[in-house]
């Protein structure tokens, strides 16, 4: 496994890490804050042997990647990367075929965080992201992603376009999300499933969309044309799972 160090902030994904196994080193707490959520998360630290650190809320500021602490920050020793094989094995051990998001150079750790949320929710098996040009596993993921990170494989890969290929030999179809695709209601979805996101400005690069089977536009009506990376992952991601039911 390959790993990355950083820090976690805001309570929710603290415990989210605590209670999906993740390796903390150090945990700071806000000096004073006694309530309900900050004495659970003190629990799992004394479960765990964890240093338990109480510092001023300018302290919490300074050590803050992304100023939304809440009060709690933990030092994680690091957060492991999956390989795509651990994702398929999770799919048959489930009986299941696989249901896998590939990201194509997200740059905005609040969509990628997002994404991962979505994922989980919809019972997706893993989450694949490139190594360059695109943001890994920060801080600000496992925030946003509100602890699903801890709980959804994530692989980062060095060549998406051949992991699409090595996919495929394993029985998985690919469809993107692109505006000039077909409806997504005029596609069948179901059985084993790579749902491919594009990046926030450009969409789905041409290389990775030629490696799809299909590609599916989201109804819209409005003044803009476009959603958000992660609401178009979110809506593409539960008529997958509505077919699939």
């Amino acid at each position: 496994m390959e790993f990355e160090s950083f820090t976690i902030e805001g309570r929710n994904a603290v415990l989210e890490a605590y209670r999906g196994g993740q390796t903390i080193d150090r945990l700071y707490l806000l000096d004073g804050c006694h309530d309900g959520p900050v004495m659970t998360i003190k629990r799992e630290a004394q479960k765990r042997n964890t240093p338990v650190k109480y510092v001023s809320r300018e302290r919490l500021d300074q050590l803050s990647r992304t100023g939304k602490h809440q009060g709690v920050i933990a030092c994680g020793a690091a957060c492991a990367y999956a390989q795509v094989e651990d994702m398929l094995r999770a799919a048959k051990e489930k009986g299941e075929p696989p249901f896998l998001f590939l990201l194509d150079d997200i740059e905005d750790p609040h969509n990628l965080g997002a994404i991962i949320r979505t994922a989980n929710l919809a019972g997706a098996h893993g989450v694949i992201i490139p190594r360059n040009r695109a943001v890994g596993l920060t801080a600000t993921v496992a925030r946003t992603s509100a602890g699903a990170v801890y709980h959804t494989p994530v692989a980062r890969v060095t060549n998406l376009a051949r992991t699409i290929e090595d996919l495929k030999k394993e029985g998985l179809w690919f469809v993107c999300g692109d505006m000039k695709g077909t409806v997504m209601y005029d596609l069948d979805l179901r059985g084993p499933i790579g749902l491919v996101i594009g990046n926030e400005g450009e969409g789905v690069g041409r290389l990775i969309r030629e490696k799809c089977d299909l590609a599916a536009s989201i109804p819209m009506k409005g003044d803009i044309d476009s959603l958000n990376a992660s609401v178009a992952a979110g809506v593409l991601a539960f008529e997958i799972v509505r077919q699939r039911r």
